[in-house]
């Protein structure tokens, strides 16, 4: 018979319940998230006459609140396994250290770079691939965004310290919160004040700030399991040097994101003008929305994976790996389908612009030939990070984007015109996708089987 399941105790229960129980709402919540994003992009290709190039404007600004996003997943994805791995040893102190120096970290970098992108936004915004013509919507939204990155910082730096201690359901809450006062305030700014693309980013600070507000106020009162004090805010060069070298993973992936959104909008700029941008921003629009069950699910698993492994419960902690694996790669194949024979209707949830999406349908149906391997990447990457591996994890995240992605999107165009660019990410996916799987079996999933006696008494 299960065990009772109890929050904050993964070494108890079913592992298929206690990570569904936080991939869920995890799932929900990074849905919500999405909608800052994307609601505006949904809006602002509605607007009349400049919605195109609105919407393009806002895609070149995508690859700078990728790396906002970037370092506060370097604190978050870096600070919370290393908290899961620390309450599974039951050393609660520790915990609280890695949570307080999390949090001075996210303030400290959130600072210096909101001063870098409003001393620098013009050269940076020209060099992502702006034009004349973009240029002044990518600004607007900029300049109004920027003065929100401590709030960005703190809701997504912070949540997942609300998510590892069981708490899933008040961590979604904390986007949920943001979400609905961004959907709210969105059509007013945008359309009844007539702010457009600044009425976007003025919805999406507010909401941010919500959202932050909402967190601080969690983790420092009487629900939260380990609190956020200001005795733990002085920073450590230990506890520093632990969280930012296994969030270097994280930081490092959604960098190489970033990194490939400015290759490919400076290339498709050049083989196919703002018009190929703009299909690029629907596209990876429609990558947030169909990998975000994986990431939901990868999200749940991460908490039960390292307490498990900071128990010893090398039995569970396997379980845990097979369970978020075979559902992430399931369901990748199924989402495959639905854009193989579908494109337009997932194109057309952003535009309805008509060239868009017929030039889009072909270069979706490329960029996703593949996305199953991508799937297998996400959630071997996900086991290297709850265990502490960072070394791996920091590897694995360079090899696919950096070393693979980056420059074959510069090299293939000269060969196959801008097919090529949408190529690229499908071949990285393939080669990244099996190369780090398979580094993740060998090296950790069997190694964990030879050390433990038997899986027959794991409650799965």
């Amino acid at each position: 018979m299960a065990k009772k399941i109890d929050d904050g105790n993964f070494a108890v229960g079913s592992v298929r319940m206690q990570i569904m129980r936080l991939a869920l709402p995890m799932t929900a919540a990074q849905l919500i998230n999405l909608l800052y994003s994307i609601v505006d992009r949904m809006y602002l290709g509605r607007m009349a006459e400049s919605g195109s190039l609105a919407l393009t404007g806002v895609g070149l600004v995508l690859p700078i609140i990728s790396i906002l996003n970037s370092v506060g997943g370097l604190c978050g994805t870096g600070g919370a396994p290393l908290f899961s791995i620390a309450r599974g040893r039951g050393d609660d102190g520790e915990a609280e250290k890695i949570m307080g120096n999390s949090f001075s970290l996210l303030m400290i970098f959130g600072v210096i770079l909101t001063a870098g992108i409003i001393i620098f936004k013009r050269p940076i915004l020209y060099a992502f691939g702006a034009s004349d013509a973009t240029y002044p919507y990518a600004s607007q939204y900029l300049s109004i965004y920027t003065t929100g990155t401590l709030f960005v910082m703190t809701g997504l730096g912070m949540n997942p310290f609300i998510n590892a201690q069981g708490a899933a359901k008040r961590g979604m809450l904390t986007v949920a919160l943001g979400a609905v006062v961004n959907i709210v305030l969105d059509p007013i700014f945008i359309f009844t004040l007539h702010m457009g693309v600044r009425g976007a980013a003025l919805a999406t600070v507010i909401a941010q700030g919500c959202s932050a507000v909402w967190v601080l106020l969690y983790l420092t009162g009487p629900r939260s399991l380990i609190r956020l004090k200001l005795a733990d805010l002085r920073l450590s060069a230990r506890c520093v040097g632990r969280i930012i070298s296994l969030g270097l993973s994280g930081f490092v992936m959604n960098l190489t994101n970033s990194l490939i959104q400015i290759v490919c909008n400076k290339t498709l700029s050049v083989y196919g003008g703002d018009l190929y941008i703009g299909v690029m921003t629907v596209i990876n629009a429609v990558r947030e929305i169909v990998f975000m069950p994986v990431s939901g699910v990868n999200a749940g698993a991460t908490p039960v994976m390292g307490f498990n492994y900071g128990a010893g419960e090398n039995g569970r902690l396997r379980a845990a790996i097979r369970f978020s694996t075979t559902v992430a790669v399931s369901y990748t194949l199924a989402i495959w389908a639905a854009i193989m024979l579908a494109p337009r209707f997932f194109i057309g949830i952003f535009s309805p612009d008509p060239m868009i999406i017929e030039t889009g349908v072909r270069s979706m149906r490329l960029y996703f030939a593949m996305s199953a391997f991508m799937s297998l990447q996400m959630s071997a990457q996900v086991v290297f990070v709850a265990l502490g591996k960072s070394k791996q994890a920091v590897f694995f995240s360079l090899l696919r984007k950096a070393f693979i992605a980056a420059p074959l999107t510069l090299l293939l165009p000269r060969f196959f015109g801008v097919d090529g660019v949408f190529i690229a990410d499908t071949v990285s996916q393939i080669i990244g996708g099996l190369a780090c799987g398979g580094t993740m079996y060998f090296t950790l999933y069997k190694r964990l089987g030879k050390e433990t006696d038997s899986l027959r008494n794991v409650d799965i």
